[in-house]
């Protein structure tokens, strides 16, 4: 049935392969900027800045591109976003081939302007993933049936895990050894073939672009809607605490593989593909237990999953049980994001799909940037008292917490409607 939906939907088929493509560029992106600010500075706030930039216009723009997106030419917003996407990327390599020679002295004067430089870049970078990635999942209702909802998200699910975590990192730790500019240059490359593969999509005549009302009365609708559904109100709470916290930890993954682990950057793009497997895996059972068990039952497990793999990495030095909890992690993703995807796909009506998308991810991402920030404060605070080491395990600690404060408050709140299984 997977193979089928790929074989017989040509326009599926090619949002899939742009999914594909656009996620190659962004899981070596997301090992090369943070190894690349590591080679500018070891600092865990400079590193958090970064982290932050690339994750804040989830805050500052999520609610509008949700307007956006109903109210233009989807098509041309992903493709517009793409094209975007690969300027900047050589603009990335244009900061490498103007900067001295990496890594940077701990006493040099360009550490703080080129991080700063560095973030602008990662900041416009994460304005276009805001646009395309909003725009790419309020589309897919439009190309399949209602009945292949959840095999069409598990399928991309699994292949921008296997794309952006699996393949990528890796890819992206050979290109740095090679020379610092290649993974950029190699982005740049994968955005222009994702943007052509958007171009040739042929989809259906929407009636409901044209702006019949003002940006704050469409927005309003938006917003309207999501506050009379307490339960997709309260998924998209969770989910931004939970970003939040795994924000926390990612961010000082990087110092923590580096410092702890003492892995090469070959090596951290192997842990990072080491939870991709987990997320591959997820995209390809996760739609299987949901229909078995239902929605309500799943979210409760991904949730008893999620402190586990946070205790293991605060506890262990061993690259081999990291790489297992990471792996562990992605897949209770997986599940928490096939059922909540699909359920709002099924239920938000479609002319609302863009901006009741965008309410939502900016209370589901909009928290990740004060998670980066929160990971480098913790860290750098608590290595006065701690030492460098443990203040490196603090924040896998609080994310654990976090999660079983999360999983207590599901036990009490999240009731699913009988008829909404999956």
């Amino acid at each position: 049935m997977h193979d089928l939906l790929l074989r017989q939907n040509r326009n599926y088929r090619l949002l899939f392969t742009g999914s594909a493509l656009s996620n190659l560029g962004d899981g070596i992106a997301a090992l090369a900027f943070p190894w690349l600010a590591t080679m500018i500075s070891s600092n865990p706030l400079h590193i958090a800045i970064v982290a932050f930039a690339t994750r804040l216009p989830w805050f500052l723009l999520a609610l509008p591109a949700g307007v956006i997106t109903d109210r233009t030419d989807r098509q041309r917003l992903m493709v517009g976003a793409d094209v975007i996407r690969l300027l900047l990327s050589l603009g990335v390599v244009g900061i490498i081939l103007g900067s001295p020679a990496l890594p940077l002295a701990e006493d040099s004067d360009l550490r703080l302007p080129l991080i700063l430089a560095l973030s602008s870049v990662a900041f416009l970078l994460g304005t276009a993933e805001v646009f395309r990635d909003n725009t790419a999942q309020t589309v897919l209702p439009m190309l399949v049936e209602p009945k292949d909802l959840e095999s069409a998200n598990g399928q991309i699910w699994s292949i921008e895990q296997v794309m952006g975590s699996f393949v990528g990192p890796p890819v992206a730790g050979l290109l740095i050894a090679l020379a610092v500019p290649a993974p950029f240059g190699f982005d740049a490359l994968m955005f222009a073939l994702s943007a052509w593969c958007l171009w040739l999509i042929v989809f259906p005549m929407r009636k409901e672009i044209r702006a019949r009302a003002g940006f704050l009365t469409e927005f309003k609708d938006g917003l309207r809607w999501i506050a009379g559904h307490a339960l997709i109100l309260r998924l998209a709470v969770m989910l931004g605490l939970l970003n939040a916290l795994h924000t926390m930890t990612l961010t000082i993954l990087v110092l923590y593989a580096q410092e702890v682990l003492f892995v090469s950057a070959f090596g951290y793009g192997l842990l990072l593909t080491a939870g991709a497997a987990g997320g591959v895996l997820g995209g390809l059972v996760c739609p299987s237990v949901a229909r078995r068990i239902g929605n309500g039952k799943s979210l409760m497990l991904a949730l008893c999953v999620f402190p586990l793999p946070f205790l293991v990495i605060a506890w262990t030095s061993s690259p081999f049980l990291v790489a297992a909890a990471l792996f562990v992690e992605m897949l209770a993703a997986l599940l928490w994001n096939v059922v909540t995807v699909s359920y709002r796909q099924r239920v938000i009506p479609n002319a609302l799909l863009g901006r009741v998308n965008g309410i939502y991810r900016f209370l589901g991402w909009g928290m990740m940037p004060l998670g980066a920030l929160a990971g480098g404060f913790v860290v750098s605070v608590a290595e006065t008292e701690l030492g460098r080491e443990a203040a490196l395990r603090l924040p896998f600690v609080c994310a654990a917490l976090g999660c079983l404060a999360l999983l207590v408050y599901a036990a009490f709140k999240l009731r699913f409607p009988a008829q909404n299984k999956v």
